[in-house]
């Protein structure tokens, strides 16, 4: 009988025309534009925008709260949906992303079957959406052209999310950010269902976002930046990081935020170091993994180049250029969860001017805590200028504390920023006198 129970639902085909993908939140812009292609492809997807304690609460309720946190709150996310009635509970199917690695790459969907039953709603099936296999379902299938497709809304939502963060704290008309991120997310959106994808379009619309961006009224006046690293939950969503963004623009700050693209280019990559550290996934799966990382190198550098020749915008560094950074403090080997590229992102940031940086932490990633909070001091021995702080995020974390410690690492680069100005017109002042 527990067999019986415990049996995974399938997506059929017949499903395909009568339920409702539902999708959890993390990156807003890129993941609306995901949805709409799983729209142009016959899928009918909604993507999540429930908040708030409630989902906090579902998740602890379903959810062992010795469990990440991350995966409580995507947990208690779905299943504050399914309990609000706007649904049909018999006419919805779940959607989790699944890299194949460790912590919540492979365990989260378990973890939802296992809530979903204890909540009585066993009956509702979960996808994977996976390029390892992992999972398959006859009556949803992610073909090449959407794979591709895909591969740009990443690139796209990359571009809105960098070109968002140096203009929303400067922008002179209020507004003006977020209308311009809608037009554009509306308008990719529509193109992306179209069935024809061509590069020269994307290039095009690359000049155009940039050049829209630039034309927004700024204010000059320097603020300092802040960098956001951590686990990919809790960094990206607005949910996992009590909205840590908002807080930081609220506080006269510019939020620095490395893009989503590179987490792709690095569970790519780990292929390759997989290979040469312990001669596991063999010739042809190394080859392959090799030529989809130059080709995304590839299209990340003409964003870029984009970027540099039509705007004074700060462009998202290199990822070929991101391994190297780590070198003398993490080795490559270590892989699971963020791995080194935690590390290298806060390096990485550190070379771009971004010396503050917060460190988002998930209760109960250990990983997370060893490549993040446990290379701060090598970090600072290397870069003495470097202003970390780690943040715990989890369900019994207090925003006021986490605030509280947020305004004294701001207190401190408003400081370091200050004295930076005064070094540098000190040669001024010489010359006038």
């Amino acid at each position: 009988m527990k067999e019986i129970i415990e049996k995974r639902i399938p997506f059929t085909k017949e499903m395909k025309k009568t339920h409702t993908l539902l999708v959890p939140t993390m990156l807003s812009m890129h993941f609306s534009i995901i949805v709409n292609i799983l729209r142009a492809y016959g899928y009918k997807a909604e993507l999540l925008t429930n908040s708030g304690r409630n989902l906090i609460s579902a998740g602890l309720k379903y959810v062992h709260n010795d469990t990440c946190y991350p995966a409580q709150l995507v947990i208690g996310q779905f299943l504050d949906a399914i309990n609000s009635g706007k649904y049909d509970v018999h006419r919805i199917a779940l959607v989790i992303m699944q890299t194949g690695g460790g912590c919540r790459a492979s365990n989260y969907i378990y973890l939802l079957r296992k809530a979903l039953r204890r909540a009585g709603y066993g009956y509702i099936p979960v996808l994977s959406v996976n390029l390892s296999g992992i999972e398959k379902n006859s009556g949803f299938k992610i073909t090449i052209p959407m794979w591709h497709r895909m591969v740009y809304a990443a690139f796209y939502g990359d571009l809105l999310l960098t070109l968002k963060n140096q203009t929303l704290p400067y922008e002179i008309n209020k507004g003006d950010t977020d209308a311009l991120i809608d037009k554009w997310i509306s308008r990719l959106a529509e193109e992306m269902s179209h069935k024809l994808l061509r590069y020269k379009k994307i290039k095009k619309n690359y000049a155009e976002i940039v050049k829209d961006f630039a034309a927004i009224p700024k204010n000059t006046t320097p603020k300092p930046k802040v960098g956001i690293v951590g686990e990919i939950y809790v960094k990206f969503s607005p949910i996992g990081n009590n909205n840590l963004e908002d807080f930081l623009l609220s506080e006269g700050a510019e939020p620095v935020v490395p893009g989503l693209v590179d987490f792709c280019l690095y569970t790519i990559k780990n292929a390759d170091i997989d290979y040469k550290l312990y001669g596991r996934g063999g010739y042809l799966k190394v080859f392959l993994h090799n030529f989809a990382y130059r080709f995304l190198i590839k299209k990340q550098n003409d964003l870029i180049n984009t970027i540099k020749e039509n705007s004074d915008f700060r462009p998202m560094t290199s990822f070929d250029e991101v391994p190297d950074m780590r070198k003398g403090i993490i080795n490559l080997g270590v892989k699971m969860g963020e791995g080194w590229l935690l590390t290298a992102e806060m390096i990485e940031l550190i070379h771009s001017g971004v010396n503050n940086i917060v460190c988002t932490q998930p209760f109960g990633c250990l990983p997370n805590h060893i490549v993040g909070k446990g290379m701060m001091k090598p970090i600072r021995e290397k870069y003495p200028n470097a202003n970390i702080i780690a943040i715990d995020y989890d369900a019994g974390a207090s925003k006021i504390n986490q605030e509280n410690r947020l305004k004294l690492m701001l207190f401190n680069a408003r400081e370091n920023m200050g004295r930076e100005i005064e070094d540098v017109s000190k040669p001024v002042r010489n010359r006038i006198k």
